[in-house]
């Protein structure tokens, strides 16, 4: 049973936390089944430091339990901790100390977390404990964190494609010698079409809930009723067996047509071409490397081309492992900037999907339904209106963090902070990610049933993206005018009359202003995950 628990004194207890479930993570590396008991525990402070996604708790659970059973079924000694045990702390710290005076182990091990708040706790582990802690450097990532640091350096940017392409020349993927195939390092050029109407998708492969998971999904939707998302539709793989069918229909079904339209949306198909393999990257049930290489020998032996595995590889390979590098390299600092001064409450319609912007409706209304929502959505759906439209950053960022089933802070917060919000001044990006109606009219067919009119600029029933749009490089004019990539819009703007310039700003102060009166949970509800 999941819950059982190893009675025996310990050589070593090896604490594995709930997003590191891969048997060859540094921690379980010199595993000895005879001396040796590892740790895996549920605990109430992870579900609700912020109100995470109910599939995402259900997830992880789901998966930590799995990976027990893996585990026990070597031989291994496992003390897990379930969520409903008696006496459960309800913390790391907690649950550690606990293990500690069941087992009297000579020394505790343990892998560097994925945060900077669990890292800072593990730091206090070794203070605390009367034994030996060893906190050990987390090997399930193609550049270690001392790796991007030197590269990082004292620079003041830091760009992915110059790092992409170090990580290239490093691993050699889609490598010819010491040239990239094909003769260019990107063909991003080439993925930013839209679906041709009537394109049916590839259907998603769903997994169906084992006896372990519908266990989870009740004790989860019992334990956390008010958290952000719906349980009926939960279809992740869990094991490592499920994740590796995962990985393989997509490179056989989605990879060959996944580069075209990556960038596209459609109503009614959140997944398209989309990998969704981030939980399981994310939780440690597949590998960076053999997810990319799985792609690179799609593409070697002719079945996928070089366009969708570039595509791909550069989202694992440099994007994944880039965001990660400069969280640990800028953290905790980075996260307290905030460049362009934005102050707005975050609207209520987040969570509760009413609103009359069509593409925000539909955007968030899938991520409650199946915690996801591919890159193009989060960046250029969500992420660019509150750009647009000045939210805090902290509390942008604290939303993508509960809504979806990868998100983890080292990979949410540099993606949001910096790639979506611009709030870090241009470390990550050279420009914010701006864009009018007229992007999402280009890549989705979101704008055809809306109540507004993409094509108006002004007045009611303009689309809001459009004046928001013109209405924040005024507002930002002093801190952007300047920057090289935005010379265009600027240029156009520096035309426009101070009529035309009122009539921006009055509509989006009118349309701000409703906002406003809604941007906080009803009265008598948390600000985070409650319904309305």
């Amino acid at each position: 049973m999941a819950g059982r628990r190893a009675a025996r004194a310990a050589g070593t207890l090896r604490f594995v936390l709930g997003d590191q479930l891969h048997r060859r993570v540094s921690s379980l590396t010199d595993l000895d089944p005879d001396r040796d008991v590892v740790l895996l525990v549920e605990v109430e402070a992870e579900a609700t430091y912020v109100r995470h996604h109910k599939q995402k708790i259900a997830f992880l659970f789901s998966a930590m339990r799995h990976f027990a059973d893996e585990l026990r079924a070597e031989g291994v000694a496992v003390d897990y901790v379930r969520l409903d045990d008696a006496g459960n702390s309800g913390s790391f710290t907690g649950e550690l100390e606990r293990a500690v005076a069941r087992h009297r182990p000579d020394r505790v091990v343990v892998t560097e977390p994925g945060e900077w708040r669990v890292h800072e706790m593990m730091q206090g582990w070794r203070d605390d404990l009367a034994l030996p802690v060893e906190i050990r450097d987390d090997n399930r990532f193609l550049c270690p964190r001392a790796e991007f640091a030197a590269w990082a350096g004292d620079r003041r940017s830091l760009r992915m494609e110059t790092f992409y392409r170090g990580m290239r020349r490093r691993t050699g993927f889609l490598m010819e010698g010491a040239e990239p195939v094909g003769g260019q390092w990107n063909f991003d050029a080439e993925n930013r079409r839209r679906l041709p109407k009537g394109h049916v998708p590839p259907r998603r492969p769903g997994f169906a809930p084992d006896a372990i998971t519908r266990a989870v999904i009740d004790l989860v939707a019992a334990r956390f009723p008010d958290h952000f998302g719906d349980l009926d539709g939960f279809a992740w793989p869990v094991t490592r067996s499920d994740a590796l069918e995962a990985l393989r229909h997509f490179v056989a079904e989605c990879l060959p047509t996944f580069g075209d339209y990556q960038d596209a949306m459609q109503a009614g198909a959140p997944f398209l071409y989309h990998a969704l393999l981030a939980p399981a990257l994310n939780a440690g049930l597949l590998t960076p490397e053999e997810v990319c290489r799985a792609a690179e020998r799609a593409y070697r032996e002719g079945s996928v081309p070089l366009n969708c595995a570039e595509g791909f590889i550069r989202q694992i390979l440099g994007w994944r492992e880039y965001v990660r590098g400069l969280y640990w390299a800028r953290m905790p600092d980075y996260a307290r900037t905030n460049a362009l001064r934005a102050t707005r409450d975050l609207p209520w319609f987040y969570w509760s999907g009413e609103t009359p912007m069509n593409c925000l409706a539909h955007v968030i209304r899938d991520t409650r339904a199946h915690a996801y929502a591919h890159h193009i959505q989060r960046l250029m759906v969500t992420g660019n209106f509150a750009l647009i439209a000045g939210i805090e950053p902290a509390q942008v960022e604290e939303w993508y963090l509960v809504v979806f089933a990868d998100a983890f802070e080292w990979v949410e917060l540099p993606n949001v902070h910096g790639m979506v919000l611009w709030a870090d001044g241009g470390v990550m990006g050279s420009k914010p990610y701006a864009a009018s109606g007229a992007y999402i009219d280009r890549m989705s067919d979101y704008c055809g049933s809306c109540a507004y009119d993409v094509k108006r600029k002004a007045g009611p029933r303009a689309c809001p993206f459009n004046y928001l749009y013109w209405n924040f490089l005024i507002e930002n004019e002093d801190r952007l005018s300047g920057n090289p990539r935005l010379a265009m819009p600027y240029r156009t703007l520096a035309k426009m009359d101070a009529r035309r310039r009122g009539e921006i700003a009055a509509d989006a102060a009118r349309f701000l202003d409703g906002l406003s009166a809604q941007a906080r949970a009803p009265e008598g509800q948390l600000a985070l995950g409650l319904e309305p």
